[in-house]
Formats: structure tokens, sequence, C-alpha cells
């Protein structure tokens, strides 16, 4: 399933590499940073996002064979075009001491059980109760955005030692979680040929 790139998205990467180095990445990262930068254009992510090739590559096999994508809320999902994802927000209530984005990684990870890869894009609270799970997860893009709680929940998130990729600041949101997670979905499975 080739994907055609439109002529714009050509010329955006084109001046994204002319205006960054991403060639000391390795291939999965590299397709990661660039993306999650030409998402919001901010080459600071450049320097912010932390994760592991090897992770990474892991996280394309599982992908790539199939394991279900749970998103925190449906604008990480309408990001995530090639692929079916599970959003469980809708069917969620809040209670005492649970928010209702907790209450959507309880009920989602009820539905895949272990092996999802998770892509949290808004709420720090449904990274945090992510942590809580025995999810076993094949990756974790924990890229929520915010001044309380999400720099935190991304902290715990890289010392959680789960599979993941995350940065360090405040900054994130929905179109760059699901710009990671479409990095690699877009990359090869012989993912040597560095195409967008």
């Amino acid at each position: 399933m080739n994907r055609v790139v439109h002529p714009i998205e050509q010329e955006s990467f084109r001046r994204l590499r002319a205006r960054l180095d991403t060639s000391r990445f390795p291939p999965l990262t590299r397709a990661v940073v660039e993306r999650v930068i030409h998402s919001a254009a901010d080459l600071e992510y450049a320097s912010d996002l932390v994760m592991d090739e090897d992770t990474l590559e892991k996280a394309h096999a599982a992908l790539h064979a199939g394991a279900p994508v749970v998103v925190d809320v449906e604008m990480v999902a309408a990001g995530i075009t090639r692929r079916e994802t599970v959003c469980r927000l809708k069917d969620a209530a809040a209670g005492p001491g649970l928010t209702r984005s907790a209450h959507a990684v309880r009920l989602a990870y009820e539905q895949v059980g272990p092996g999802a890869l998770w892509v949290i894009g808004c709420a720090p609270t449904a990274l945090e109760e992510l942590l809580t799970l025995d999810a076993s997860p094949a990756l974790v893009i924990g890229l929520p955005v915010g001044f309380v709680g999400a720099a935190e929940s991304k902290a715990a998130l890289r010392e959680s030692g789960l599979p993941a990729v995350s940065n360090v600041s405040e900054k994130g949101g929905s179109a760059a979680a699901a710009a990671a997670l479409n990095a690699l979905l877009y990359t090869p499975l012989s993912h040597s040929e560095e195409k967008q």
C-alpha cells in the first residue's frame, strides 16, 4: 500500500531539512522527529523528544503486524487516517478521583488487552492512568500538552521503563501525537529506504 505524497508535503519536508539537519538520527527516530516537527512547525522538538531506535523498531514491527492502536481523544484519532483506532472517551464518565480521560483508558484496556500502541496527545490523566495498568504496551506515545501535569506525566512515563516516545517540555498535543504514530505507519517495513 503505497502512500502518495502531496507536493506541498514534499516541499514542507524539504524546507524542514534545509533548516535542520536530521541526518544524524537513526531512520525511525528521524521519521518521528521530522513528522512531529512538521505537525507543529516547531524545530525545538528535535531536542525535546525522547525515544530509542530499538524501541521504535519493535513498535514498528508490532504496528505493521496489526497491534491495536488506542488514542485518548478523537482529535488524535482524526490525525491517524491510515489505521483504525480505539477511543473510549465517549463511553467514559468522571468519578471521585477519576477523570473521564482516565476512565476511558481503563475501558480501552479492557477492550484491547496487552500489546497495544497507546497514543496520548491530550490528557495527562490518561497517561497517568495507563501507567497504573499492566498494559504491557508495544509503545506509548505520551505527548499530552498543558501547564498542569503534562511534563510530570511524561517524566513518569520515562521513569516507568515502558517503551515510549515522549518529550521533556509541556508542549505536545493531538497533532504531535498522531504525527509520531503516523511516522511509524508511513515508514515501510524495510525502512532502510528513506521515503516520506
